[in-house]
C-alpha cells in the first residue's frame, strides 16, 4: 500500500498581510499530481487544513476542490484530520456529503479508530486518527494542579492511554497507522507555528506512541523531519509552503510511504516546487548594495526580509523607492551602525577579563595567542591590582 502523508496547508495565511492565494492553489495542484504520478491508494492530511478557525470563502473552496482532486470520486480515500488552527466542528460540517467521495473528516479526538477499505488493494487502513488533543477538546481536566510539570505529566499519561486503546483495535491482516496533530518532545520549531504548549505543557513523549503502529503521521511543525527515539518511524511531514523567514532555504516536501500489513514501513520524500522561496537580504555596506543586488535581478520571484547597515537615518523615500523596485521586499529594517558599535562594546563588557586579554593581545601581534605563561602573568598582575585597591579602600575606612 502506498499512502501520500501531507500536513500543515495553513489555506488562508498570508505573509505580512501579503496574500499567499495563487502559491497556495499552485502547491494544491503540485500535491494533487504527485499523489496521481506516484499511484498512492490513500493520503493523511494531518491537521492545520485553515490557518484560522474562521478562513475566508476562497480558502474553503480551495480545500473542497483539492478534497475532490485527491479522493478521485471515492476510489481514493483521503483522511483529513483537524490541527491548533481549526475549528473542529467546521472541519467535519460537511461530513455528511464527504464520506460520498471518499473523504473522512474528523474534527475532535474519537475513541474508536477508523477502519478504511482501499478500493484499489481491497486491504484495510485502519488509523488511530487523534485531531489536536487539547483539554477542552479532549473535554477533560487533566490535572487540577497549576504546575507546568504536572500539566505536562498528566497530559502525556492520557495521550499515552488515548493511543493505547486505539492499538489494541489494530489488525494484523491490515495497514496500522497513527495520525495526530500534537507537539513531540526532540521536534525543531520554526517562528510560523503557534505554540501549542505552554512552559512544556502540551508535549508528548516519542516514547508514548504505540509499538503496534508501523508509522505515526504528524502534523504541526513546518520542517519536514523524521523524529528520533521512538519505537516506530515517527513523522513531520511539514508544511507544503515556507510560512515565516525563520523558514529561509528550508526545502518542503510531501512524504511518500509505502507498507504492508505485518511488515517494516519505508518512506521516500518528494520535494515540492510551488511557492516563492522566502530569502534574507543582508546589506552590511548600505543603500548601494541593496541598488546593486535590484539591478542585477537578485532573487527576482522572492519574498524578501531586507537588512541594511546604515550610518544615518532611512527616510521614506529610500524605502519607497526600494519597494517600487522590488514588490516582493516585504519587511526592511535598518540597522544603524551607533547601536551596532554599542552592542559591541556590551558584549566585550560582558567577556571575562581573560578573554578581553587574549582579544587584545591577537590584535596587537597579527593573530599570535599568548602563551599560558603570560596569560597567567596578565591574571596574576590583575589579581594584585585588584588586591591593593582593595587594601587602600579598607585604609581610607579606617582613617574615617
Amino acid at each position: 500500500m502506498r499512502i501520500l502523508h501531507t500536513a500543515d496547508w495553513h489555506l488562508g495565511k498570508t505573509l505580512e498581510g501579503r496574500s499567499r492565494q495563487r502559491e497556495q492553489e499552485a502547491v494544491m495542484d503540485e500535491i494533487c499530481q504527485i499523489a496521481d504520478d506516484q499511484k498512492v491508494d490513500a493520503i493523511m492530511m494531518a491537521g492545520d487544513v485553515y490557518d484560522t478557525v474562521n478562513p475566508p470563502a476562497v480558502s474553503e473552496s480551495l480545500f473542497y476542490e483539492t478534497a475532490h482532486k485527491l479522493s478521485k470520486e471515492g476510489s481514493r480515500p483521503f483522511i483529513v484530520i483537524s490541527g491548533n488552527h481549526d475549528s473542529p466542528e467546521r472541519i467535519q460540517a460537511s461530513s455528511p456529503l464527504a464520506s460520498y467521495q471518499g473523504i473522512t473528516l474528523v474534527g475532535h479526538p474519537i475513541d474508536h479508530i477508523l477502519k478504511i477499505k482501499i478500493p484499489s488493494k481491497q486491504i484495510y487502513l485502519n488509523i488511530s486518527a487523534i485531531p489536536y488533543p487539547s483539554e477542552s477538546r479532549l473535554n477533560e481536566v487533566l490535572s487540577l494542579s497549576n504546575d507546568d510539570e504536572h500539566i505536562q505529566d498528566a497530559y502525556n499519561d492520557r495521550l499515552h492511554i488515548l493511543f493505547k486503546e486505539h492499538a489494541k483495535s489494530f489488525q494484523k491482516e491490515a495497514v496500522n497507522i497513527m495520525m495526530s496533530h500534537l507537539f513531540v518532545a526532540g521536534g525543531k520549531e520554526s517562528d510560523s507555528e503557534r505554540p501549542i504548549q505552554v512552559g512544556g505543557a502540551y508535549t508528548v513523549s516519542p516514547q508514548a506512541f504505540p509499538k503496534e503502529a508501523q508509522y505515526v503521521a504528524l502534523g504541526h511543525l513546518h520542517r519536514p523531519q523524521t523524529l528520533k527515539h521512538s519505537s516506530t518511524l515517527t513523522r513531520y511531514a511539514g508544511s507544503p509552503l515556507a510560512y515565516s523567514f525563520s523558514e529561509a532555504n528550508q526545502p518542503k516536501s510531501v512524504t511518500i510511504l509505502d507498507v504492508e500489513p505485518g511488515e517494516k514501513a519505508t518512506m521516500n520524500e518528494i520535494y515540492l516546487s510551488s511557492g516563492k522561496p522566502l530569502v534574507k537580504w543582508r546589506a552590511k555596506n548600505g543603500l548601494d548594495e541593496i541598488h546593486r543586488w535590484l539591478d542585477e535581478g537578485r532573487d527576482s520571484n522572492s519574498w524578501i526580509d531586507l537588512e541594511v547597515q546604515l550610518s544615518e537615518a532611512l527616510s521614506i523615500h529610500d524605502i519607497q523607492e526600494i519597494r517600487k523596485l522590488h514588490d516582493g521586499i516585504v519587511n526592511i529594517r535598518p540597522i544603524y551602525l551607533n547601536d551596532i558599535e554599542q552592542e559591541e562594546r556590551l558584549e566585550r563588557m560582558r567577556l571575562p577579563i581573560h578573554e578581553l586579554f587574549i582579544r587584545f593581545f591577537k590584535q596587537q601581534t597579527n593573530g599570535a595567542e599568548p602563551s599560558p605563561e603570560l596569560l597567567q602573568l596578565f591574571l596574576d598582575l590583575i589579581n594584585e591590582n585588584h588586591d591593593e585597591a582593595m587594601l587602600e579602600v579598607a585604609a581610607g575606612r579606617d582613617e574615617k
